[in-house]
């Protein structure tokens, strides 16, 4: 017959590593209800779901949390910890996994994205020059094939414009149509917007590779071009 686990025989030093980075994690407050396990979209996959990977990290199974490929397909999207009735915050938790793992081993696909928007400003890749050519290009051409756009307005780094909208990089490279629509809507409302060039990438590849300088190296300049270049008052990431 196996042996009882003694509560003061764990250790739990993973635990105590978030504790120590993120007080208010609330971790021992769970009640293994399983909410957060039934609006996850990750439930399931690896044999894994939320309550499983909290209870795991309780006790101090330290290893295997750290190896798990859950980590990376949790998509941090927070429902847990909304329909958590003691609010237990589970995508920090996440997030402080993907750090521990070594960088070289995390996702190629996420971790070169993270290393792109650093270098040019967008996970693509894009040059800056090439972004505003194409912003430029598929304007004028609708203006001058759609006449009630004719006086469609879309400008990069306009000082003092009210709003910067910050935009996926994926669209001007692979479907540059699809910019249009929501330029149009914001045409009809008349709304004072410009695109920024600096770290105009909308998505945050580092954030989800766990890469806490590179989310904040993009985050500042970023910060730093609307507050000191454009002077703009309201940011809207369509991220």
């Amino acid at each position: 017959m196996a042996e009882p686990i003694e509560l003061d025989e764990l250790e739990c030093d993973f635990k105590e590593e978030v504790l120590d980075r993120v007080p208010d994690i609330n971790m021992d407050l769970c009640l293994t209800c399983g909410t957060c396990t039934g609006g996850c979209p990750a439930s399931e996959l690896f044999d894994m779901d939320p309550r499983k990977f909290l209870r795991m990290v309780l006790l101090g199974m330290d290893e295997e949390v750290k190896k798990t490929p859950w980590a990376w397909v949790c998509t941090m999207c927070a429902r847990c910890m909304s329909v958590c009735p003691m609010k237990i915050n589970i995508p920090k938790l996440m997030f402080n996994v993907r750090a521990s793992w070594p960088r070289d081993k995390r996702p190629k696909g996420i971790r070169g994205s993270c290393d792109q928007h650093i270098r040019a400003g967008n996970a693509m890749g894009v040059p800056s020059d090439d972004f505003v050519w194409t912003v430029e290009d598929v304007a004028e051409e609708i203006r001058e094939t759609q006449p009630e756009f004719k006086d469609l307005q879309v400008s990069v780094d306009r000082k003092d414009a009210y709003m910067v909208l910050n935009q996926n990089s994926r669209e001007p490279v692979t479907e540059p149509d699809e910019l249009a629509p929501l330029w149009k809507i914001l045409h009809a409302v008349e709304a004072d917007w410009t695109y920024p060039s600096v770290m105009w990438g909308g998505e945050n590849y580092c954030m989800f590779l766990g890469d806490d300088e590179g989310w904040k190296y993009i985050m500042e300049e970023f910060v730093y071009h609307i507050d000191n270049n454009l002077g703009a008052k309201l940011l809207v990431n369509t991220e």
